[in-house]
């Protein structure tokens, strides 16, 4: 028998090995991947909804009525009478 038929079934067994080694690495980095993207999307959705709420909690307390209310209530702001109003010419 000669010395490098010896050596070629070790070295095939020994890529099989490394090449499995490779394959369950691979996977187990897509599995943490996946579980990372999972929990960004819900992030995510936590945001968009958070997002949603302040932009109607804006616009409830940039109504007219309610800006109008509080400027009588806290600044005693009232509306001008019709003598008080200039109106500028052309």
């Amino acid at each position: 028998m000669r010395r490098g038929s010896t050596w070629l079934p070790l070295l095939l067994i020994l890529a099989i090995v490394v090449s499995a080694l490779a394959v369950v690495r691979t996977k187990h980095e897509n599995r943490a991947l996946i579980s990372e993207l999972d929990s960004l999307r819900a992030e995510r959705e936590r945001l968009d909804m958070e997002w949603a709420q302040l932009q109607l909690e804006e616009a409830s307390l940039a109504a007219n009525n309610r800006v109008e209310a509080m400027a009588r209530a806290q600044l005693g702001m009232t509306e001008p009478r019709a003598y008080e109003i200039v109106e500028a010419g052309p």
